[in-house]
């Protein structure tokens, strides 16, 4: 089994994804690192706090449909976490998170301009490498960037007028976290020497996977009863951040049914400093149709991206990235 329950079958395969990763771990806790003690601890605390290295496993097998011990591989995959990284210091100031991957957030431990300041020394850590990597690579990291960027302004400045909140809310996702871990997947290709026509579809299939495992998360923020999802269960709903499911129940004729009637009124009120208040809102959410639905969004998600990735040649890491559909699928149901 590998990162997020993928089970390799091939036995090359996961012994080469498996190597990969230690390396990129390697090049990553040295990425995070400062000859100054007090900035390593701060840059280094979420790397190691472990994580599930999705986008760097994204990278390599993306890479295996080309030469996969090619240069720049395991550095473009230490770019895409090191910007990752970068954006949940960020985010968690934003957000006044308290939790992150089971540890206090950088902005809980220290404060919200320590937390700034080291993603930005993440992202300069990430540029450095980029700069060995060419100036392709370069171009596509500040598109990249540029997507998150306006994904996170967009997610903040809310729907345009006439624009239903979930198709903005799915456009948000695509930018935010499709849009990095599309790249991861370019990269890979990119790197190993894949022809164009692989290149694109292996990044096209990131953005549609990026987006179902966002939403999974999001799902199993609301669903989970222990801290799986390496936060405590129901932030996004006691910070009065609306999810997909949130937004469906949102979108639904209160008139119709008392229960999505009360659902929306609490979401339209501050929960968070009511517990008891939250602890209704949660039950009746979890007890709530938008759940199923938005799980059907996720299986349609997953099974396009599954679509997508048919033109390629057979291989075992066609089958590795295929699994991981189904595993995005079984983790919200």
């Amino acid at each position: 089994m590998g990162p997020l329950g993928i089970a390799v079958q091939d036995e090359a395969l996961a012994v080469a994804v498996k190597d990969g990763l230690h390396r990129v771990e390697d090049l990553l806790l040295a990425s995070t690192s400062s000859e100054y003690p007090y900035i390593s601890e701060i840059t280094s605390h979420l790397a190691q706090a472990g994580g599930k290295r999705f986008r760097p496993l994204l990278v390599l097998l993306a890479a295996q449909f080309g030469d996969a011990a090619a240069p720049g591989i395991v550095e473009s995959a230490v770019v895409v976490e090191l910007t990752h990284l970068a954006t949940l210091y960020h985010d968690d100031v934003m957000d006044e998170a308290s939790l992150r991957r089971g540890v206090a957030s950088a902005n809980q431990r220290w404060d919200n301009s320590l937390a700034i300041l080291s993603g930005d020394f993440l992202f300069a850590r990430a540029s450095t490498l980029l700069s060995r990597l060419g100036p392709e690579a370069v171009r596509i990291q500040a598109e990249t960037f540029e997507r998150l960027v306006s994904g996170q302004i967009s997610e903040s400045v809310g729907p345009a007028s006439g624009q239903h909140p979930v198709t903005h809310h799915l456009e948000v996702l695509a930018g935010k976290t499709g849009s990095l871990i599309a790249t991861s997947l370019r990269f890979g290709a990119l790197f190993a020497g894949c022809g164009p026509k692989d290149v694109e579809i292996l990044a096209e299939f990131g953005e549609l996977i990026g987006v179902a495992f966002q939403l999974s998360d999001d799902l199993l923020d609301i669903a989970s009863e222990s801290e799986q999802s390496g936060k405590t269960p129901g932030t996004d709903l006691r910070e009065g951040v609306h999810t997909l499911p949130m937004l469906i129940a949102l979108a639904k004729d209160g008139t119709a049914d008392p229960a999505t009637a009360r659902l929306q009124e609490l979401l339209r009120t501050d929960l968070a400093d009511d517990d008891a208040a939250f602890d209704e809102a949660l039950a009746l959410l979890r007890a709530h149709p938008g759940m199923e639905e938005a799980r059907d969004v996720v299986r349609g998600y997953a099974e396009k991206a599954k679509t997508v990735l048919e033109p390629l040649a057979d291989h075992p890491a066609k089958e590795a990235l295929r699994a991981l559909c189904d595993v995005v699928i079984s983790r919200t149901t």
